[in-house]
C-alpha cells in the first residue's frame, strides 16, 4: 500500500497575510505626525511584523481631503507594482482594532544600516561632514545621503543642496548629496508620477536582500503640483528608457475602464486620477526627470 500523497503547504502572499490576517497589536511608533502603530498579523499558520495606520489616527490637513491619507498610502503602492519596481511594501486597506486602515508589510533593517535619514542626521550631528563614497558602495549597504564640505557632490554622488548644519556656534554649510543610485532614480520617477509632498530620508528604507524600499505616502495624489523630495539629484536629466518603457505601460494601465483605473477610483478622486494621468503624459512628452516648478518649496522639512 503507498503511502498518502503529501499535499503541500498553501502559499499566503503578503497581501492576503496583510488583507486576512488577525491583527495584533504590539507597540506605537512614536514621532511620527499621525498615529502609526507596531503589529504582527497572523493568517494561515503564517505571519509577519506590519505597520497599521488608522484612518482615525489621521492628523487633519489643509489640502487633503481628511480621513483619506490611508487610502493615498495604498494607492501609492499600486502605482509601483504597476510600474513594475516593487518600491512600495506590500500595502492593503482593511479593518483593524481602531477601525479602517493602512495596513503595510514591516520591513527589518539590516543592523548595520539605519534609515537614509539616520544616516545624514549622524553626519551632521557629528560636526563633520560625511565622506562620500562611490555608487557602487552606495549599492552593496553603503550611505544613500551624505553631507560634504564643498560645491560640488564628488564622484558616484548627486547634489541636492545647500544646508546649515553643526551646533552653537559651530555651524558651517554643507552641501546634502544623494547617491547616484538606479534604485533611487527610480524612486524620483515614481515620487513625480504620484506627487509625493514628503519625500523625506527617513521614509527610504534599505533591506537585507539590498532593495530599496520607499515608505509614508499619506501626502501625495494631489491635484496640484505639491512634488517635494530630496531626490533632485537628476531634475532636468533626460529619463532613462527603462523609465519611460515603465511609464508608457503606466499610461495604457491608466486607460478609462482598464483594472487600475478602477482599483485607484475607490481609493481617491476623479479630479486626482486625471491629474495623475496628466503627469504621466507630461514625462512622457518631456522625457526628463521633473525639476521644481518654484511655486511651492521643493525640499520637504525637516529633509530627514
Amino acid at each position: 500500500m503507498s503511502a498518502p500523497e503529501r499535499i503541500p503547504p498553501r502559499s499566503v502572499s503578503p497581501q492576503e497575510l496583510l488583507a486576512k490576517g488577525e491583527l495584533t497589536v504590539r507597540g506605537q511608533v512614536r514621532g511620527a505626525s499621525n498615529a502609526v502603530l507596531y503589529c504582527t498579523v497572523e493568517y494561515d499558520g503564517v505571519s509577519a511584523a506590519c505597520v497599521y495606520k488608522p484612518v482615525a489616527g489621521e492628523r487633519p490637513l489643509w489640502d487633503f481631503p481628511d480621513g483619506t491619507l490611508a487610502q493615498r498610502e495604498v494607492a501609492a503602492y499600486e502605482l509601483s507594482e504597476a510600474m513594475g519596481w516593487g518600491l512600495v511594501p506590500p500595502t492593503v486597506l482593511r479593518d483593524g482594532p481602531y477601525g479602517e486602515g493602512m495596513c503595510q508589510l514591516w520591513i527589518e533593517a539590516p543592523e548595520t544600516a539605519g534609515t537614509a535619514g539616520e544616516t545624514a542626521e549622524a553626519a551632521a550631528g557629528a560636526g563633520s561632514a560625511a565622506g562620500p563614497g562611490t555608487a557602487a558602495e552606495a549599492s552593496e549597504g553603503g550611505p544613500l545621503l551624505a553631507l560634504v564640505d564643498g560645491d560640488e557632490p564628488g564622484e558616484g554622488w548627486k547634489a541636492v543642496g545647500f544646508a546649515e548644519v553643526g551646533g552653537p556656534g559651530e555651524e558651517r554649510t554643507a552641501l546634502l548629496v544623494h547617491a547616484d543610485d538606479v534604485r533611487l532614480r527610480r524612486l524620483a520617477v515614481l515620487d513625480a508620477v504620484i506627487n509625493n509632498g514628503d519625500r523625506k530620508g527617513g521614509h527610504l528604507l534599505p533591506a537585507a536582500d539590498g532593495r530599496i524600499y520607499a515608505i509614508d505616502h499619506g501626502v501625495t495624489f494631489n491635484a496640484d503640483d505639491k512634488l517635494r523630495t530630496l531626490l533632485w539629484g537628476w531634475a532636468g536629466e533626460p529619463l532613462t528608457e527603462e523609465a519611460l518603457d515603465a511609464l508608457r505601460r503606466l499610461s495604457a494601465d491608466l486607460a478609462e475602464g482598464s483594472p487600475l483605473a478602477a482599483r485607484l477610483a475607490e481609493l481617491i478622486t476623479p479630479a486626482e486620477i486625471q491629474a495623475l494621468r496628466a503627469r504621466v503624459t507630461d514625462l512622457l512628452r518631456t522625457g526628463r526627470h521633473r525639476e521644481p516648478s518654484g511655486q511651492w518649496p521643493a525640499i520637504p522639512w525637516p529633509p530627514v
